[in-house]
C-alpha cells in the first residue's frame, strides 16, 4: 500500500505534530507533505524525515509569519500531485484535508477540528487582540474560508475524529460521518506515585483561549499554590495578575514536567479542547483533573471519579471545582487505568484497522466495470 501523510505546517510542534508523530510511527515510510517546513523550529529528529513542501516555502518570511499568507493554502495544498498513492492520510486542522486525489484514491482526514477562526469565529475574536479596522474586513474573508472549507470538506472519503465534539461539528459544518479515535498518549511514561506535593499545576501555553486566566484569579482567591509552565504572548499580562501563591516556571524539560505532573495535587485544564493530551497524561500518572466540561475534556475525564468537571467558564466556577475536588478522596490506580485507554498503542491498533479497512473500499474509477 502506498501512502501518504499531509500535515498543515512544519514551523511549531505542539499537539498536531505529536498527533503526526503517532502517524508516522505507524507510517515510518509515508513521505510527509506539508505547506513549509522550519527545521530550526522541530525537533531534531524531524531531519531525518522525507518531508516534502510546498511553493510556499520559497515565500519571504513564511515560517515566522505564516498567518500573513492565508489565502496561498489553499493553492499549495491542492497543488500537490498524489496520483502515486494508493492512500492520502491528511492531519489536519485546517488546510491540508484541500487536497486533491485521484479517483482511486482513497483520502482519509483525521480532523483535530474544523478550521477553529472560522467556525467559532466570535469565540476567537472576543479573546484577541485585533484591531477595529482588522474585524471590519475579517467577517467577508471568513465567510470565504467557510465556503471553502465546506467544499474541500467533499473531496475527503473517510473522516476521523479526535474526539465526539470535533465528530458533532463535522456533522453540523460538513454533513459528513466520522469515526472517533482518540490521539496518541504516551501513558507509559508516568508513574502513579503514592505521596504527592500540594500543589496545583496548568501545562499551556500562554495564549489567550487557553483561558489560564481563569486559573490565576481562581487560586488567587483561593491562596492555594499553582505552577504554571508554558510561555506566551500573554506571559506579561498574566504575570502582572497573580497573587505570590501563583509561581511561573517558563518553559522546562520533558523529564521536569513528568516530575512536576506526577508531584502535583491535580492538574487544571481550563480552555475548552479540541481533545487535550496533557489532562490524559496526568491521569496516567494517577493526578486528579480539574476541567472545563466542554470539548474533548468530556472523553477524557470522569466527573467525581478521575477528576471534577464545571460547567461554566468563570472564575467562580473554577474555585468551585476546587473546592469540591479538596473534599474528594480519589483512587490514583483507577485515575491512571481510566488514561490508558488513549495510550499510544490503542491509537496505532484502531488507526491501522481503519486505514486497512478504508484501503479495501476504494471507490471504483468512473466507468471501470465491476
Amino acid at each position: 500500500m502506498r501512502l501518504a501523510i499531509v500535515h498543515d505546517y512544519l514551523n511549531q510542534y505542539g499537539g498536531a505534530e505529536r498527533v503526526l508523530d503517532g502517524l508516522h510511527e505507524l507510517y515510518p515510510s509515508a513521505p510527509i507533505y506539508t505547506s513549509m517546513y522550519d527545521p530550526a523550529r522541530m525537533p531534531a529528529s524531524y531531519r531525518g524525515l522525507d518531508i516534502r513542501t510546498s511553493f510556499m516555502q520559497r515565500l519571504p518570511g513564511v515560517t515566522t509569519h505564516h498567518q500573513a499568507y492565508l489565502p496561498c493554502y489553499p493553492i499549495a495544498f491542492e497543488a500537490f500531485d498524489f496520483s502515486d498513492y494508493d492512500v492520502v492520510l491528511t492531519n489536519s486542522s485546517a488546510w491540508c484535508k484541500g487536497v486533491i486525489t485521484p479517483p482511486e484514491t482513497v483520502h482519509i482526514c483525521y480532523c483535530l477540528t474544523p478550521m477553529r477562526w472560522a467556525w467559532r469565529y466570535r469565540d476567537y475574536v472576543e479573546r484577541e487582540r485585533i484591531s477595529r479596522l482588522l474585524r471590519l474586513g475579517l467577517p467577508a474573508a471568513i465567510t470565504a474560508l467557510r465556503v471553502w472549507d465546506v467544499t474541500s470538506s467533499q473531496r475527503v472519503d473517510r473522516f476521523v475524529a479526535i474526539s465526539r465534539a470535533v465528530a458533532a461539528r463535522i456533522r453540523k459544518y460538513y454533513g459528513r460521518e466520522a469515526t472517533v479515535i482518540f490521539p496518541p498518549v504516551e501513558t507509559s511514561r508516568f508513574a502513579t506515585r503514592a505521596a504527592h506535593g500540594d500543589f496545583y499545576l496548568v501545562v499551556s501555553r500562554l495564549i489567550p483561549y487557553k483561558r489560564v486566566d481563569l486559573a490565576i484569579e481562581a487560586f488567587s482567591r483561593l491562596g492555594l499554590p499553582l505552577k504554571i509552565v508554558g510561555d506566551g504572548r500573554d506571559g506579561a499580562a498574566l504575570r502582572s495578575r497573580a497573587g505570590p501563591n501563583v509561581e511561573f516556571l517558563g518553559r522546562v524539560s520533558d523529564a521536569e514536567v513528568v516530575e512536576l505532573v506526577q508531584g502535583c495535587r491535580a492538574f487544571l485544564f481550563p480552555g475548552d479542547e479540541d481533545f487535550g493530551i496533557a489532562p490524559v497524561e496526568a491521569q496516567a500518572a494517577g493526578r486528579p483533573v480539574v476541567a472545563f466540561a466542554a470539548g474533548g475534556a468530556l472523553d477524557t475525564v470522569i466527573d467525581g471519579e478521575t477528576g471534577v468537571l464545571f460547567g461554566e467558564q468563570t472564575v467562580d466556577a473554577l474555585a468551585s471545582a476546587v473546592r469540591r475536588l479538596e473534599t474528594l478522596s480519589l483512587d490514583p490506580p483507577t485515575i491512571a487505568a481510566h488514561a490508558r485507554r488513549f495510550d499510544s498503542a490503542v491509537f496505532r491498533r484502531e488507526m491501522a484497522d481503519f486505514v486497512a479497512d478504508a484501503a479495501g473500499t476504494r471507490r471504483p474509477v468512473l466507468g471501470s466495470v465491476g
